[in-house]
């Protein structure tokens, strides 16, 4: 029996949270120390997956199958292709540095002694929602992935409400019913989009016989599921709803400003980068290889609400007042390109959407833990509060100026491969559409430029005159993704490697080409 690779790569970060849990009230940090350590372990095993990874093999590589509920045709699936790859690297990279960041988020509060803050919980709790991410990355199984996808709400809630951001101005009853009102938002939003899937993974059962992922696409593609187009079109808006949200996707992503603000610096990275992931891999794997007609239908209607996602988050981008705000803001902007690089249907778009996911990660995490880091020093959100710290803290000011422009897509950084992929792909099929989505970027200099300008730069405010710059444990936090986002920026094939085969079998799914060039190669010659 081959060892369950896949299996352990998510259960390790929760048997971790376990032990994490355990550990006594007065060993706080023996707490941090072994979530870091099992963070640090899940990242080996996560590379193992990645090596043991065949581009050129199978769709689904490091399959396990067990029975599990029998008699309703539930089975323990597991297996990934190259975008779960990709997305569970970039999920294990990314929690070390969660865990590094937010060393002190939850230590005891200085002004109020008595107050003791459940330090082990906070990393406990990170870890759990590590296991249940990588887990649906895994999962073959309908009924299986929708349990985490669901699961993973319980530890967020806790993690936006109980571990707020300290730097909230008002009193703490104002903070505290803050952090709730995020919280429930979060938690509502997005059991709502899950209960409307709940419906459609039943209605999935009663025409397919089976939750397999595996079986139903190739019954689809022998001729042999009997579905309906009213019903497959019923099925895609259930699964797709629950995505959207989860995405998030206008008009449904009203819960992430709120979550993101009011969340610790590293939580406010785990949502955006990590969670809300889960949403638009589960578009490419879900709603495109179980509904491919439908999706096709739907393709016009979700490539106007990823243009509004583009163009409306970047403008409320452009007008923030408040930090954490303006990079959430630029994060729905963000997903309206992946969204529209999965729905343009060609081989660049959905490549580039897959490349997106892991570079917006690595863009995000670089730009929230240093705002967190700058917001931790001058205990304010506000933009207007600061002015002139690149003058006393260098390091922190170029690393957030790095994180900034990779935000804008700048070329020679990571998320322009990706950005370019799907404009390209994008206008191949739908040329307006292309050409209107290039004013997000547009826009994305103008948000991230000023932001910077008005943090960074110009005189010095008093109160940030004795700004200690970055420490040794920020900047090998930050140092790491800042080198990411310049190398995959400048070599990204190790990427594309992986995922390209993926985004072939996508294509074969939904049955679609990429569109030919309008200008014969024989027009061009002739022209030379």
């Amino acid at each position: 029996m081959n060892f369950p690779l896949l299996t352990a790569t998510a259960a390790l970060p929760a048997v971790g949270a376990i032990l994490t849990a355990a550990v006594p009230a007065a060993r706080r940090t023996a707490a941090k120390w072994l979530a870091l350590l099992v963070s640090l372990a899940t990242l080996a095993l996560a590379a193992l997956v990645a090596v043991r990874f065949e581009p050129g093999g199978d769709r689904y590589q490091l399959t396990e199958s067990h029975s599990w509920i029998k008699d309703f045709g539930v089975r323990y699936e597991l297996g990934v292709d190259g975008i779960g790859v990709a997305l569970i690297a970039l999920t294990a990279l990314l929690i070390p540095f969660v865990i590094a960041a937010g060393w002190h988020d939850a230590d005891p509060l200085e002004t109020h002694s008595s107050r003791w803050r459940p330090t082990q919980g906070f990393f406990a709790l990170i870890l759990l929602v590590e296991a249940m991410v990588i887990i649906s990355f895994e999962a073959t199984d309908v009924f299986l992935f929708y349990i985490f996808f669901e699961a993973m709400l319980i530890p967020m809630y806790f993690l936006i409400g109980g571990f707020g951001d300290r730097a909230h101005s008002g009193s703490d009853e104002n903070a505290a019913a803050q952090r709730s009102y995020a919280a429930v938002k979060f938690l509502l939003y997005n059991l709502a989009g899950g209960l409307i899937m709940l419906a459609a993974v039943v209605g999935l059962y009663v025409v397919a016989g089976n939750f397999s992922l595996q079986e139903i696409i190739a019954a689809r593609a022998a001729g042999t599921l009997d579905m309906s187009q009213s019903t497959e079109r019923l099925l895609f808006l259930g699964f797709f709803f629950a995505f959207a949200v989860k995405a998030p996707l206008w008009p449904l992503h009203t819960w992430l400003p709120n979550a993101m603000g009011e969340a610790t610096a590293p939580v406010a990275v785990l949502i955006t980068a990590v969670v809300d992931k889960v949403g638009t891999f589960a578009m490419l794997r879900f709603c495109l290889g179980l509904f491919p007609e439908a999706s096709k239908w739907a393709t016009p209607v979700v490539l106007v609400l990823a243009l509004i996602s583009i163009v409306y988050g970047a403008l409320l981008a452009v007008g923030q007042r408040d930090i954490k705000r303006l990079v959430a803001y630029a994060s729905i902007s963000h997903f309206g390109f992946i969204i529209l690089g999965i729905f343009a249907m060609t081989s660049q778009g959905q490549s580039g959407a897959t490349l997106y996911m892991v570079n917006h990660g690595l863009s995000t995490a670089a730009l929230m833990l240093v705002a967190g880091f700058l917001i931790s020093r001058r205990g304010s959100r506000l933009i207007a509060d600061y002015g002139g710290v690149q003058k006393v803290a260098p390091v922190l000011a170029g690393t957030f100026l790095i994180g900034g422009l990779a935000t804008l897509s700048l070329p020679g950084l990571a998320p322009f491969v990706s950005e370019f992929l799907v404009l390209v792909g994008t206008f191949a099929r739908y040329p307006v559409v292309g050409i209107i989505a290039t004013f997000g970027i547009v826009l994305a200099a103008l948000y991230t430029l000023v932001l910077y300008q008005r943090t960074m730069t110009g005189p010095l405010k008093e109160e940030v005159r004795t700004m200690p710059d970055l420490r040794l444990r920020e900047v090998l936090v930050v140092a790491p993704l800042i080198a990411l986002l310049i190398g995959l920026g400048v070599y990204p094939k190790p990427l594309t490697e992986i995922v390209n085969p993926a985004v072939k079998h996508t294509m074969s799914d939904v049955k679609q080409q990429d569109p030919k060039p309008t200008v014969p190669v024989q027009s061009v010659e002739a022209a030379k």
